[in-house]
């Protein structure tokens, strides 16, 4: 089983193992022993503006820090929490991605976002076909999940069809 660590650690709010999941000749690892992969996810947020100005302003503060910066913050994370377990990130840690992941799609928040109809909705008016190109993604779904992606990626490859 995976035990799943949250904690406040420099530049990251959240720490995790990855998930149990075997897939194909990949097989996640079964003891302490084993090496195991981990992800570091940063919130970025801005107190006392709404929740579509926090994330545009997580988006700045992101694209305004050079990545050699959160590259430096990256393998330190679960060391000063790991106590005496004999886990040093500077001798244990075998290779650092450091790859910055994508945001997560927008999604509709009724408690904020105005009362949008149909065609007027931000993601639907974003992902209009041009021409011949057609945009397909999660955002243009506005849900942050591969469902989405795919009935996205379906319904523009429709629209290609049919223009």
């Amino acid at each position: 089983m995976c035990t799943i660590l949250l904690l406040r650690a420099e530049y990251h709010t959240y720490t995790a193992l990855d998930f149990p999941v075997s897939l194909g000749q990949y097989r996640f690892p079964s003891s302490p022993a084993e090496p195991a992969s981990s992800s570091c996810y940063e919130l970025l947020a801005s107190r006392g503006l709404p929740q579509r100005d926090q994330n545009r302003a997580g988006r700045a503060e992101l694209l305004q820090t050079p990545f050699f910066e959160i590259r430096a913050k990256n393998p330190r994370p679960i060391g000063p929490h790991a106590g005496g377990s004999g886990f040093d990130p500077a001798r244990t840690s075998k290779a650092s991605p450091s790859t910055l992941g994508p945001g997560y799609a927008f999604t509709p928040n009724s408690l904020f976002d105005p009362d949008w109809k149909g065609e007027e909705k931000p993601w639907v008016v974003g992902r209009k076909p041009f021409g011949k190109i057609a945009i397909a993604n999660s955002d243009a779904g506005a849900n942050a999940y591969t469902n989405e992606a795919i009935d996205q990626a379906w319904r523009a490859v429709s629209e290609l069809l049919h223009s």
